[in-house]
């Protein structure tokens, strides 16, 4: 199961790097490419709908788009779950709907409702007595032992680091797996993440410095957008490209098509659909 294999990779002691992702073809990109998990960006699929990341996604929505990159891939995908989307109630049943998705780990964040990316100004945390029993009503809803619970603090930005700490310390002792101190913008609160908070299993989002340096600093787990805003670019280029000259040329060619195909697993299918003709 992919939760089991997450927490093998986690119990090694190394650095598990998971790209974002939000469709099912990146997904495949990302294990082909080798890696180990993905990471089922809140960003992303909210891009992917033209929406902001600013809690307009249900978790219906959210859920549907784990069990689709699950579905694509072998390796584990960690799912971003926003709030948890209520009070330790709601958390619980959060908790088996993306258990049941095939997601192998989540992680919910303690910012009021609605939401926002966590790089966005404007963020507001609930009061840390309201989010720790959400944690701990994660931990105790999962049926599946392996499925990784991670807890997000958002109060960096608001409240500065002697409040984050706090609050990622009373999350771990409350159950989570992990603890996630996000909005990190600076090689500064790098230093201050890994010195605070380096005897703790962490999370880092971000891309300040190479993941091999990254991985030094003992962070568990690296989550990492820069894919997804190469995609935006190459994406938005090809469109201009497009209107303004009348035509697009793919950088790989005649290749690209054939790579995709492949990539989809398009003779996989048609091979399994001749097994079964008459």
């Amino acid at each position: 199961m992919s939760t089991s294999r997450l927490r093998e990779l986690l119990a090694n002691g190394g650095t598990v790097v998971a790209p974002f992702v939000y469709d099912g073809l990146q997904a495949r990109l990302a294990e082909r490419a080798g890696f180990d998990a993905i990471y089922m960006t809140g960003f992303g699929t909210a891009a992917s709908r033209g929406m902001p990341d600013v809690g307009l996604l249900t978790m219906s929505e959210m859920v549907s788009q784990a069990a689709t990159l699950a579905a694509a891939v072998s390796i584990p995908v960690i799912s971003d779950a926003d709030t948890g989307y209520g009070n330790a109630l709601n958390v619980t049943r959060t908790v088996r709907e993306y258990e049941r998705a095939g997601a192998a780990a989540i992680h919910i964040e303690d910012q009021v409702w609605p939401k926002r990316c966590g790089f966005l100004a404007g963020k507001e945390v609930i009061p840390l007595e309201q989010m720790t029993p959400k944690v701990r009503a994660a931990k105790d809803a999962r049926r599946d032992a392996d499925f990784v619970i991670i807890a997000r603090t958002d109060a960096l930005q608001p409240e500065g680091w002697d409040a984050a700490e706090r609050r990622a310390r009373a999350y771990y002792e409350a159950g989570a797996d992990l603890v996630f101190v996000d909005g990190i913008r600076s090689r500064d609160d790098l230093d201050a993440y890994q010195a605070r908070l380096g005897d703790l299993p962490c999370l880092y989002n971000g891309s300040l410095e190479p993941v091999d340096e990254l991985a030094a600093r003992g962070f568990r787990i690296i989550i990492h957008g820069g894919t997804m805003m190469r995609i935006f670019e190459a994406i938005r280029a090809a469109m201009e490209e497009l209107k303004s000259t009348g035509q697009v040329e793919p950088s790989l060619g005649g290749s690209a098509f054939r790579e995709m195909v492949d990539v989809l697993g398009a003779e996989e299918a048609l091979a399994l659909a001749r097994k079964y003709d008459d």
